[in-house]
């Protein structure tokens, strides 16, 4: 290739580039003017309180261990 087909190729390709940041830059301003449909603050009657008490250990006897198995047996 000589240097004008390469000028050529990079201005086309600056062409492409600026083309796709105008449209990047209209998306993001009409997302940020379109309601986002998330509700403005939470209500209390959907919050769960979770107590910092430690759990019984009696709920847990016939559960396994997260990634170990189960009590009574060994890995392989």
């Amino acid at each position: 290739m000589s240097v004008q087909d390469d000028l050529a190729a990079v201005k086309r390709r600056l062409h492409d580039l600026e083309h796709t940041v105008e449209q990047l830059e209209r998306r993001v301003a009409a997302e940020r003017a379109a309601p986002t449909g998330r509700p403005a603050a939470i209500r209390p009657e959907h919050v769960v309180t979770i107590p910092d008490a430690p759990y019984d250990s009696g709920m847990w006897t016939d559960s396994d261990d997260e990634g170990l198995g189960a009590r009574d047996r060994h890995a392989p």
